[in-house]
């Protein structure tokens, strides 16, 4: 019997080396379903998820924690949309992800037919990078290939849309002949683009001639840890990370200032607001007003794609290349700096800033202080353990209280800050690392949201995990908490409980329905144990960790109108009075060395 096409698209993601693919079935891939079972031992294996924007949003985990190219797939007009919002978690991160979509068949598109919908509209921006739909049978390889390799190259989500019909129909490969198109073996080439000599040389300069230096690192930092710690410790520089780049360099390290931002550290704001001259590593941070002052700087950036050269801060030598050929060329340039007091000085802040962060997360409140909740965490992160954070008020304590090893890698959805990622990441991280432990840390607006059914996807996966290890901690605060402090310092407005309060469930009974070892937390004395036993155990665990919704995420530096706009807030919340206390306890535990709860 001849070769299917659906048959074919499996073999071609074997050559592409692809293991699984996230996602749920329809009958508009009904033919690419039935190849996956005709062999299920030749792989790869088709990860059934609850959800279609869960498969996307796994796949981008995946490709986040292991380096390569995620896969997701959908059934044609309902499934399709609801891949769009994991496909533009991967698409705003910079992340490789190819995604397979089925179309209703060839002879009824334009007749309103069941299920039909312009894909080409819906996917023309999240797969602005490359998408085609594939209509005859000879345009698969080159369809497929192109886009992996784009997904790969731009580091972008890319979309191939199947029609139901092509699905069943045989395969013929491209013919030498005029208008087919051929296409090369997969393979696993990466472009490294080396930097210009002359710019080295300006940069150098710049660096050189500094005597307050800062480093911002980001995710494009991440294959150039050594290097950046070589140029860190030559300038007597400080480093400051982007979210996404929270495990390119440990915190251990003295002079790692750790977060930055809204969510960041006092010691990295500091940093940015007293240095001289700025290196910018593989970063699109957004939040300008968290760099130093227009002027205040010299700065140089090195990023491999020009288009975020210069986005944020006014530079002064741009190098377009890869960063570690970047730097392991920039640094036979260097000077090493003989005056360390800079160097001393973000230290001392860097010490001060840890202790600050024990003594807060120490501090009593009802019932557990969720700080706390990731400050026992850091002194029991297994080694090489994979972390993946949400969006929301859990995110703040990922960002600053969690201190990562150098064998720890985390992630979390960085610039679409899409609640309900942390599980799909964690499952699509253990799919990438099945030998390594992996913590999901979620707010319990984003398990209502779509956390407590992938709790199912864990169960039905974990026997195929060599470390089954994998934790989902739960912050049950009932209360939509970073909206509601947004609501608080940037519009003056009370909690309002019609939109911000979320209902009661035993977060710890579902997982016990749905075949997972849970506890519940209700005792800050019983957190540690309670982490002891997660990350021993030999299955996954839930933890589900009743938290106060009212210890403050305060930034690093608060300005003016958010002072005015809190204590608005304040005048007006019926427990005002509390929060006010809340955040005096935390600012005291911040000025007083020797602050208590």
């Amino acid at each position: 019997m001849s070769q299917t096409v659906a048959e074919y698209v499996l073999e071609r993601l074997r050559e592409w080396h692809v293991e699984q693919v996230f996602g749920y079935p329809g009958d508009g891939i009904n033919d690419l379903v039935a190849a996956f079972g005709k062999d299920e031992s030749a792989g790869p294996l088709f990860v059934q998820t609850r959800h279609e924007e869960m498969a996307a949003l796994a796949a981008t985990g995946y490709a986040k924690f292991s380096g390569n190219v995620g896969v997701c797939m959908a059934t044609s007009g309902p499934g399709a949309i609801h891949l769009l919002n994991g496909l533009y978690d991967a698409k705003l991160d910079h992340t490789p992800v190819v995604a397979i979509v089925g179309q209703t068949a060839r002879s009824a598109m334009g007749g309103s037919y069941q299920q039909e919908v312009d894909l080409q509209a819906l996917f023309s921006d999240v797969a602005s990078d490359y998408l085609v739909e594939v209509n005859v049978a000879s345009q698969l390889p080159n369809a497929l290939d192109r886009a992996f390799r784009t997904a790969r190259a731009r580091r972008a989500p890319t979309a191939v849309v199947i029609p139901s019909d092509l699905q069943e129909q045989a395969y013929e490969p491209p013919a030498h002949a005029f208008k087919q198109v051929p296409s090369s073996a997969p393979h696993d080439a990466e472009p490294v683009l080396a930097p210009d000599p002359e710019a080295l040389q300006d940069a150098a300069d710049v660096l050189n001639e500094g005597s307050k230096v800062a480093i911002l690192i980001g995710q494009g930092a991440r294959g150039a840890a050594a290097e950046v710690e070589q140029v860190a410790e030559l300038l007597g520089a400080g480093v400051a990370k982007a979210l996404l780049g929270k495990d390119v360099l440990p915190d251990d390290l003295p002079y790692v200032t750790g977060s930055i931002g809204l969510l960041g550290t006092r010691p990295s704001y500091e940093m940015m607001r007293d240095c001289d001259t700025l290196l910018i590593v593989g970063t699109n941070f957004p939040y300008s007003q968290f760099l130093p002052e227009y002027g205040q700087a010299r700065a140089v950036e090195i990023d491999i794609d020009g288009a975020n050269i210069g986005m944020r801060y006014p530079t002064e030598v741009n190098i377009v290349a890869d960063a570690k050929t970047t730097l392991s060329q920039l640094i036979p340039l260097l000077r090493r700096k003989d005056d360390r007091s800079w160097r001393q000085t973000v230290e001392s802040g860097v010490a001060k800033w840890w202790e600050t962060v024990e003594r807060q997360s120490m501090l009593k409140a009802d019932p557990i202080n969720p700080m706390r909740v990731v400050w026992e965490l850091s002194s029991r992160l297994p080694e090489y353990a994979m972390v993946a954070g949400d969006s929301g008020s859990s995110t703040n304590w990922y960002a600053r209280c969690l201190k990562f090893t150098s064998t720890t890698s985390g992630s979390l959805s960085g610039t679409l800050a899409t609640m309900g990622s942390a599980v799909p990441y964690a499952i699509g991280a253990k799919f990438a690392q099945p030998d390594r432990p992996v913590i999901a840390l979620v707010g319990d607006g984003a398990m209502q949201m779509n956390g407590l059914a992938e709790l199912l996807t864990i169960s039905r996966y974990a026997h195929l995990w060599a470390d089954p290890r994998m934790v989902v901690c739960v912050f049950h605060n009932n209360d939509l908490a970073h909206v509601t402090w947004e609501l608080r310092a940037m519009g003056g407005a009370p909690k309002f409980e019609g939109s911000q309060s979320l209902p009661e469930v035993s977060y710890a009974n579902v997982a016990r329905a749905m075949g997972l070892r849970s506890i519940t937390v209700d005792d800050p004395e019983q957190l540690g144990a309670a982490w002891d036993t997660a990350l021993s155990a030999d299955e996954p665990v839930l933890l589900d960790v009743h938290t106060d919704p009212e210890v403050p995420p305060i930034p690093p530096h608060v300005t003016y109108e958010q002072m005015k706009a809190t204590a608005q807030a304040f005048v007006k919340d019926p427990n005002g009075w509390h929060l006010f206390a809340e955040i005096a306890k935390n600012k005291a535990a911040e000025l007083l060395p020797h602050g208590r709860s």
